[in-house]
């Protein structure tokens, strides 16, 4: 290698070479340019309304919506259009087998206004104690011959419901009994969803 004094005043005296800058994606100064920048800003959605106020009377108003439409479904008895829970099928086979039978706790509320009522004008006639005692001995008999009514009838039905559907038809989670004894213990023309047959007797298929 052979040692050049004048190299190192060549290399100073050589124009520097200009600096070429890339081409920025977003366009001059960091900005995106008016294509992309229209793009970007057609993707952009808020994660927070603008007005909540507004967005959570629609909110509501939407939800009444659909509750009125369940609501009317159920007293049509149209099952497309009932609540996702009246749609499960045991709970369909529920209704039917307890609208197909004679339920003695259907008349629960009627009864008890009757023996209140004649509980008051009796105690108020005869003044006696034991008539008032009778009265009670007379509602409470009939509020144990419904609770054996619902309790025959679920031992039925339970043995219907696990044949046809499974332990997950009962489990507690399903809350097949309280849906049974609750419907049994109301009048037939206040039922909801509403019962599928005009008489009784339409029972549901094994």
């Amino acid at each position: 290698m052979t040692w050049n004094p004048f190299k190192k005043k060549e290399e100073a005296q050589k124009p520097a070479e200009p600096v070429v800058k890339k081409a920025d994606p977003q366009g001059p100064k960091g900005r995106p340019t008016p294509k992309m920048k229209k793009a970007q800003a057609a993707g952009i959605r808020p994660l927070v309304p603008a007005d909540r106020k507004a967005s959570a009377k629609a909110a509501k108003a939407r939800m009444r919506e659909r509750e009125n439409a369940e609501y009317e479904a159920m007293q049509k008895g149209d099952i497309n259009h009932m609540p996702k829970s009246e749609r499960l099928p045991w709970r369909i086979y529920i209704r039917d087998y307890v609208d197909a039978r004679i339920n003695l706790g259907e008349w629960f509320i009627p009864v008890m206004i009757v023996i209140l009522v004649l509980s008051m004008v009796v105690t108020s006639v005869a003044q006696n104690a034991w008539t008032s005692i009778l009265m009670m001995v007379l509602m409470y008999g009939y509020l144990i011959l419904v609770i054996i009514d619902v309790a025959l009838m679920w031992r039925k039905l339970k043995k219907k419901l696990i044949a046809k559907y499974g332990e997950a038809s009962v489990a507690k989670g399903s809350r097949s009994l309280t849906y049974a004894w609750s419907r049994s213990i109301q009048m037939r023309r206040w039922r909801l969803p509403k019962p599928r047959y005009d008489k009784r007797g339409h029972w549901p298929e094994d």
